[in-house]
């Protein structure tokens, strides 16, 4: 097949343009032909701009440089009457044509065609001369066929490009869905939100504002192409700027010119910036606004509701993000509170046993001491030395007491507690520890369990504790099943919650010593997370039964005294 700008222009057909899928291509290619055909001097294709309403060149040929800035409003000049009529007009000497705005002094006729797309004009296509008279009826006719076949294959152009914008969106889309899945840091998200958000709207400049703690503000967490002058300007205000309204309205506003908004806080700052148009979405999740997405150009640009639906898909993906990423960072917050709480427990147990060793000798020096006193009938300093280590060994006597006291567990606060909710917080808790080693959580409540009462926190507690403990034991990963159970023992009830692990177990060695303080097999750790257990489980009047074999997994169960066994319903 020859180059389609020699064919003649009677023979051009859309076939011969398939290659050209590029509109900016297409329009070079198509005025080349055009200028080819009609023995043109110059030429330009003249598109409407729909964001300003005025007529830009978009491909030229032959034109200076100086002409090539020139904007036309509809109506004006001979390029203006056309795109407004939307009929072609030739003129044979640009001279006498009072419509005719020169660019060009050297021009002296022209030909001007529309180009429909849709029934709507979209542009014009301009041919010049040197020459008066340059162009005939037949020229006109064959570029007014020319210039429908152009609009068509130009319409075709420029559906392709928007189907390779979508994909690009939709890559986008995808690989922020892959964020949400992958990354955890709070502040990695936001980064890589700002930039899939300016590389999916090909925009200058995207900033991410979270609503401060207190709910006044909006403070720039993260943004993406943003200079000095935005990094550091003040926090929005929710009450009285623009960007606060798309959270308290919960919906998304575009403003084509920010610097002629009287609501917009920042004149100066997207004076400096070069921020023109702006599109905010919100940052949504389960009905609560999180903060604001905000995309701007450096051009005006009228956000087309596609657009506006592409961002609105991208911020709901961000939200659940955010939502992920703070969540768990709340959870490991939780894991070393947690930490904590089990350090201080060993603490106070520990305290506990070294209170208890230090008063029976005490207590044997106290008694030996009185008796050697009134024995020895002292005198003077003597009575006076005797009478201060009496009354020091009783202050010690009074911080053992206070330290034993400290270190005694309180009595539970028992309430009713249902059981789907604690296992479902068990599950939230532990869910960031067992996906990082590839451990699965199933839980399982039987029919017609009944109701306890218990101290939720303490019952948490020793529940984590043995989990984690199980965590500890299968670094390679496996399951973990957090069951329901009814006994019977001795003729009382007892409700059972169990947890079952895939780990290596142990020995009966190991197992008659789990429970003895400070005693761990692990690297990490106070070793008293099990004895934390026993003790919560006793206060409550119930048992810790312990089942393991090596190769078989270990099955901790605790249970709790129920009134009314065999009530309850499904709860798996």
């Amino acid at each position: 097949m020859s180059d389609p700008l020699e064919i003649p222009i009677g023979s051009l057909k859309l076939r011969d343009l398939r290659a050209l899928l590029n509109p900016q291509q297409a329009l070079q290619r198509i005025l080349r032909a055009a200028l080819a055909t009609t023995k043109g001097d110059s030429g330009s294709f003249i598109l409407l701009n729909p964001n300003t309403g005025l007529l830009d060149i978009e491909a030229s040929h032959g034109l200076r440089p100086e002409a090539k800035r020139i904007k036309l409003r509809q109506g004006q000049g001979v390029t203006g009457w056309v795109a407004t009529t939307g009929r072609p007009l030739r003129v044979n000497d640009v001279k006498r044509e009072s419509r005719y705005i020169s660019v060009n002094p050297e021009v002296r006729s022209e030909i001007a065609l529309p180009l429909e797309i849709r029934g709507q004009v979209v542009g014009v296509l301009n041919i010049d001369s040197k020459e008066p008279n340059a162009f005939s009826p037949a020229d006109e006719h064959r570029l007014v066929t020319f210039a429908s076949d152009a609009a068509e294959w130009l319409s075709y152009a420029w559906e392709i490009d928007q189907l390779r914008i979508k994909g690009q969106q939709l890559g986008t889309l995808v690989d922020m869905g892959h964020l949400i899945v992958a990354e955890n840091n709070l502040d990695e998200v936001l980064d890589q939100i700002t930039k899939a958000a300016n590389r999916l709207m090909a925009t200058r400049l995207c900033s991410l504002m979270l609503v401060s703690q207190d709910g006044r503000e909006l403070v720039l967490r993260a943004h993406h192409g943003a200079g000095d002058t935005y990094r550091n300007r003040p926090n929005l205000p929710l009450d009285n700027s623009l960007v606060g309204v798309v959270v308290k309205r919960n919906k998304p506003m575009s403003v084509l010119n920010v610097r002629e908004h009287q609501r917009y806080r920042h004149m100066e700052v997207a004076r400096r910036e070069g921020l023109v148009s702006l599109l905010a979405v919100p940052l949504e999740f389960n009905g609560n606004v999180l903060g604001v997405l905000a995309v701007y150009t450096q051009m005006l640009h009228r956000f087309s509701n596609e657009e506006i639906r592409t961002l609105t898909t991208l911020s709901k993906l961000s939200a659940v993000a955010i939502e992920k990423a703070r969540l768990l960072q709340r959870i490991m917050e939780m894991e070393e509170q947690l930490r904590t709480s089990e350090r201080l427990n060993a603490l106070g147990l520990l305290a506990a046993e070294v209170a208890h060793e230090i008063r029976n000798p005490l207590t044997v020096m106290q008694m030996l001491f009185h008796a050697m006193v009134d024995n020895l009938q002292l005198e003077g300093d003597s009575r006076r030395d005797a009478q201060v280590i009496a009354e020091k060994m009783k202050q010690m006597n009074r911080i053992v007491d206070q330290v034993l006291g400290f270190a005694r567990s309180s009595e539970p606060s028992k309430e009713p507690v249902e059981l789907g909710s604690l296992f479902e917080d068990i599950a939230v808790l532990t869910r960031h520890k067992l996906q990082r080693q590839d451990i699965k959580l199933r839980r399982r409540i039987s029919a017609a369990t009944p109701s306890i009462r218990v101290d939720r926190s303490q019952v948490e507690q020793a529940l984590l504790n043995v989990i984690l403990n199980a965590v500890e034991a299968m670094p390679d990963g496996g399951t973990i099943r957090l069951l329901t159970e009814q006994r019977k023992i001795e003729g009382r009830h007892y409700l059972a919650l169990k947890v079952r692990d895939t780990g290596p177990g142990m020995t009966p060695e190991k197992l008659e010593e789990i429970f003895a303080p400070f005693l761990t097999t692990k690297e990490t750790g106070t070793g008293i997370g099990l004895a934390i257990v026993r003790k919560i489980v006793e206060n409550h009047q119930g048992k810790v039964e312990v089942k393991s074999a090596l190769g078989k997994g270990t099955t901790f169960a605790l249970l709790f005294p129920v009134e009314k066994p065999g009530e309850g319903r499904e709860n798996a």
